[in-house]
């Protein structure tokens, strides 16, 4: 059974920073590239961050330079490192694990940037 599981959001000044994590079962993790993905209150689902099975990276264009993809095949886990954080980055934070045709998505984990 594929599981994605996100945790590390949390409540945050503007400027200071978290680090998202990613946690993988049921695939096999290394064959698949990993995008975070977020969603604040009425707007839609937008990627963040991309990540692929053999390591190139894109990035929204809002994030470039303040967020930074990255993965640990060993421990099946997907890192999201975000700094420089603004209050427009508050989202909702999804991990999403695409192979082929093959689509998974977590719960999903809250950011919210705010003095």
């Amino acid at each position: 059974q594929v599981q994605l599981v996100e945790s590390g959001g949390g409540l945050v000044q503007p400027g200071g920073s978290l680090r998202l994590s990613c946690a993988a079962s049921g695939f096999i993790f290394r064959n698949y590239d990993f995008r975070w993905y977020r969603q604040a209150p009425g707007k839609e689902r937008n990627l963040v961050a991309a990540l692929t099975s053999v390591g190139d990276t894109n990035y929204g264009d809002s994030v470039k330079g303040r967020f930074t993809i990255s993965r640990d095949n060993a421990k099946n886990t997907v890192y999201l490192q975000m700094n420089s954080l603004k209050p427009e980055d508050t989202a909702v934070y999804y991990c999403n694990a695409v192979w082929l045709s093959s689509q998974n998505w977590g719960q999903g984990t809250q950011v919210t940037v705010s003095s």
